[in-house]
């Protein structure tokens, strides 16, 4: 039986460039929002600092998300090889001892 490696899903050069791209957009637009709003420089300040907290823990969580799903990964692959492994040994043309 042939060992086929599961295929890594790959992102492309494109979709990296669209989410960076939407993610500066995103960013920049909300804080010129902050720095253009009637109000004075404390609640300016407490909305920037908003603004870096709900960035910096969305990194976070990406994060989680990702090392959640390779370690899914990795358990599937332990339990293919293990599969493998009985298939390899399991003679199928042996008479079963009574």
């Amino acid at each position: 039986m042939a060992n086929s490696a599961p295929v890594k899903p790959a992102n492309t050069t494109a979709f990296l460039v669209q989410a960076a791209i939407s993610f500066l957009v995103s960013a920049v637009s909300v804080a010129a929002g902050i720095v253009y709003l009637p109000v004075n420089g404390w609640v300016r300040a407490f909305l920037a600092i908003g603004l870096l907290y709900v960035i910096t823990s969305t990194f976070t969580l990406a994060k989680c998300v990702r090392d959640k799903q390779e370690g899914l990964a990795l358990s599937s692959r332990v339990d293919q090889a293990r599969l493998d492994k009985l298939l390899a040994e399991h003679d199928v043309f042996a008479t079963p001892k009574l």
